[in-house]
């Protein structure tokens, strides 16, 4: 019987390496230690992608491969992947000896980190960020190792800073944030660890190397890649695999949807892994194409959508807070705006006849309703998008806006908000 089962093993081994130019082998999350080495000095994967003619900024940033309007064609009828190595990744680690960790006083990062369970029809187990540290937090159970969510940094009056991806590993939660935002949420996170906890706080974008993969065939590569396990599971469950020896996440979910993957990897093996992907079919996109896709789909952005000037509900983002879980930064505005009905303004998508430059006002009947955050060519040459808060009951979908001095507006709603699942009749909710 053991005989059969190695056999079994070598030949699921062997068949991965038939697929892949360099194997992808799976690794216990238990067993596998964060490798924080230094990223190799020459570059692979840059070297790769310019010899393909791609345009890299001064900053390393892949910009474009030319092909753009291809490359939005395939994330909705094919599949593409994207560079997104200088968005943010930021570790914190609990070295802690008992497993159960997450509810020890001391481990004050992680007690920080409070893990809650809405009560949605799905029961969404989500995690907001708490800095208050005066009592231990029972989250054993709540969340596990190998799953993940949204969640949101906000300033004690409910402002916005960023949207984080945050993956629960097994002494640690990696957070994928916006690369405008790593530096100053590290140096927020930093500020509330105790001088005795043996905890770290690690901005380890510079050590790490991330793509995403979407459009519709994203599944089919996974599968392709003998990785079909991480199919249709829930979005933020993620798995630990290596590539050459190199570690590898891999989790559901792609940043600006709940669909397709994302890949976070030493940067020695980024190089390998990207040639995988292009050999799979993927689409190389540039972050142009993606800043396009991403006020497309209604995606917020920090600096433009998530400023000091909006709040957490204004800008819709219902999947990253808890509305009955306590305490965290900004709980106690969330509830009054609830309470009181003071949502005063929403996030809405935007088609627009003409090019208009960001922070434009917005105006119906002469008078101002609100203001236009970002715009992005659209699909096509023709198309013109953007996103915009207006006033509540100023304005619905379907109806005619003007931006700035004269061109018309059209509202519609986008993929990434109108799936915020805000409660059911809520004032703030999208057509109010």
């Amino acid at each position: 019987m053991a005989s059969k089962e190695r056999k079994k093993k070598v030949t699921s081994i062997t068949k991965k390496l038939i697929l892949l130019p360099d194997s992808i082998t799976t690794t216990s999350a238990h067993a596998l230690p964060f490798d924080l080495s230094p990223p190799p000095i020459d570059h692979d994967l840059l070297d790769t992608v310019t010899t393909a003619g791609a345009k890299v900024s001064d900053e390393g940033i892949i910009e474009t491969f030319d092909n753009d309007d291809e490359a939005l064609d395939a994330s909705d009828n094919g599949v593409v992947v994207v560079d997104l190595s200088h968005f943010g990744r930021i570790r914190g680690f609990a070295d802690c000896q008992n497993p159960g960790f997450y509810s020890v006083t001391s481990c004050h990062f992680i007690v920080e980190i409070q893990f809650i369970q809405l009560d949605l029809d799905q029961s969404v187990e989500k995690i907001v960020f708490s800095f208050f540290t005066t009592r231990p937090l029972q989250i054993l159970n709540v969340f596990s190792e190998g799953q993940g969510c949204d969640t949101v940094f906000v300033t004690p009056t409910a402002r916005t800073i960023d949207i984080a991806h945050a993956w629960v590993m097994k002494n640690a939660v990696t957070l994928l944030v916006s690369a405008v935002t790593s530096r100053s949420i590290t140096e927020m996170l930093n500020k509330y660890i105790f001088f005795a906890d043996k905890v770290e706080i690690q901005d380890i974008t510079k050590q790490t190397s991330l793509f995403v993969l979407l459009g519709p065939n994203s599944d089919q590569v996974m599968e392709n890649l003998n990785l079909g396990d991480l199919v249709g599971q829930p979005y933020g469950t993620h798995r630990h695999f290596t590539v050459n020896g190199m570690p590898l996440t891999i989790g559901v979910g792609n940043i600006i949807s709940e669909e397709g993957f994302s890949l976070l990897m030493s940067p020695a093996a980024a190089g390998s892994v990207w040639k995988i992907l292009l050999s799979q079919g993927a689409i190389p996109m540039g972050t142009n194409a993606w800043e396009r896709l991403r006020v497309i789909q209604g995606r917020p952005a920090p600096e433009k959508e998530l400023t000091k000037e909006f709040n957490v509900l204004e800008a819709g983002l219902w999947n990253s807070i808890s509305l009955n879980k306590g305490c965290y930064k900004g709980q106690e505005t969330i509830s009054r705006l609830i309470t009181y009905d003071g949502v005063k303004q929403r996030l809405w998508g935007i088609h627009l006849s003409a090019e208009v430059e960001p922070g434009s006002s917005i105006t119906v009947d002469g008078s101002k309703v609100g203001k236009l955050t970002s715009y992005a060519p659209g699909r096509k040459e023709s198309e013109h998008v953007g996103l915009g808060y207006i006033r509540r009951k100023a304005a619905l979908g379907g109806d005619t806006v003007i931006v700035g001095d004269n061109v018309t507006g059209t509202l519609v709603e986008v993929p990434f908000l109108s799936k915020q699942r805000s409660p059911s009749g809520s004032s703030t909710s999208p057509n109010s």
